[in-house]
């Protein structure tokens, strides 16, 4: 899960989204390093943007590409058709404008047909990407006695203070979407449910990860997430420990 190990030659899918989420990750960190405090979050976004846009036309130039710095106006008819990477090259602005936070994320994910199939997530501040196609950690046998429930550090939503009440669970504050999926996948955390809507960038690679590693990931209401549409707004998501899964998501159906 530490770097990378790899180099731009003849690599598969995998290996260019654990090496573009790496490589963004590196940059950014060195302009944590570099730039004022108050110019941060500007010169992040801008240039990963830029960093992830070049290498994906360079690797993979007969794909297309979704970033978060991208409009959805500029999406074509091919949406949901074929290949896309949806990549977010900075998820987490706030808490990378607030150094040393290390919430904070890259996505990279390749969607084939509506369907997330691989990506990775950088987590720079901890020197840490988790990627499909290699090692990654395993749900554990054993869960505490009250599940742990990830929620926003500055704006915990009504929807998961209920559902940690209807599931016994304990509120964890943490940043960034990445950040909250990955702590699942690294078993620091059990359920991470968004109910307030996100973009498909926010969690595309994410997800992908966590269905790799063997966790449960859907919609709210248990249907598939589905990416690469037209309109790149989803309105929910849920990322769980599989065995939890099942009592998640009876809780969701009723608050609904």
């Amino acid at each position: 899960m530490t770097g990378t190990g790899l180099h731009a030659g003849d690599l598969d899918d995998h290996q260019v989204a654990r090496l573009l989420a790496h490589e963004a990750g590196q940059l950014l960190l060195d302009v944590r390093g570099t730039t004022p405090v108050d110019e941060l979050k500007a010169a992040g976004d801008a240039r990963s943007h830029e960093h992830l846009m070049a290498r994906l036309a360079a690797l993979r130039p007969g794909d297309r590409v979704l970033s978060e710095e991208t409009k959805p106006a500029d999406r074509d008819e091919a949406a949901g058709h074929g290949r896309v990477w949806i990549v977010d090259p900075l998820d987490g602005t706030r808490e990378f404008g607030e150094p040393p936070r290390t919430d904070w994320a890259v996505h990279v994910a390749l969607v084939v047909d509506g369907r997330p199939v691989l990506g990775a997530v950088a987590l720079p501040g901890r020197d840490l990407v988790l990627a499909t196609g290699g090692d990654l950690p395993v749900p554990t046998t054993t869960l505490p006695a009250r599940p742990r429930l990830l929620v926003s550090r500055t704006r915990p939503a009504e929807h998961a203070r209920a559902l940690a009440a209807r599931i016994g669970a304990d509120l964890v504050p943490l940043g960034s979407a990445g950040a909250k999926a990955m702590a699942v996948v690294l078993g620091e955390a059990d359920v991470y449910a968004h109910s307030g809507g996100q973009y498909e960038w926010d969690s595309a690679a994410p997800v992908a990860v966590a269905l790799a590693a063997g966790f449960h990931a859907s919609r709210l209401d248990g249907s598939p997430l589905v990416y690469d549409r037209p309109d790149p707004w989803l309105p929910d998501l849920l990322i769980c420990h599989p065995s939890l899964a099942p009592s998640v998501l009876t809780a969701c159906r009723e608050l609904a």
